[in-house]
């Protein structure tokens, strides 16, 4: 049974890759098949929890406990850009002037190009 399902996963992860490198080109069809599939999961699960009984706060704290130990709560609804630039006491990206932004991409620029600088020395040292 293991093997059947080593094997089911192994052709649904080939077809999804070729799906989503075909998709990518056209982000706005891509959107929309998304989407469709997004809510017809979700709509799915709430005509489930309707037909066994489950009252609303059932499924709120059902949700909740799921989503909690997955991890996703916290990254679906705040987003870990948000956690990250906190733990940082770095401003949103919403929050940056465009000179800011212009001066961290320098910055990035000139790391770039200093390890690429690195790597050239290192290279040449390994030559020799």
């Amino acid at each position: 049974m293991r093997k059947i399902l080593k094997a089911i996963h192994k052709v649904l992860d080939e077809i999804e890759d070729k799906t989503r490198i075909k998709l990518v080109h056209h982000p706005i069809i891509y959107a929309f098949i998304g989407s469709v599939g997004i809510v017809s999961i979700w709509r799915g699960i709430w005509h489930i929890s309707d037909d066994w009984g489950v009252s609303s706060w059932g499924s709120l704290i059902f949700g909740l406990i799921i989503t909690v130990l997955t991890g996703l709560f916290v990254s679906f609804f705040i987003g870990e850009n948000i956690i990250i630039s906190g733990l940082n006491k770095e401003k949103r990206l919403d929050e940056k002037t465009e000179e800011e932004i212009h001066k961290e991409r320098t910055t990035l620029t000139d790391i770039q190009k200093d390890i690429k600088e690195i790597k050239e020395i290192l290279s040449e040292n390994k030559k020799q």
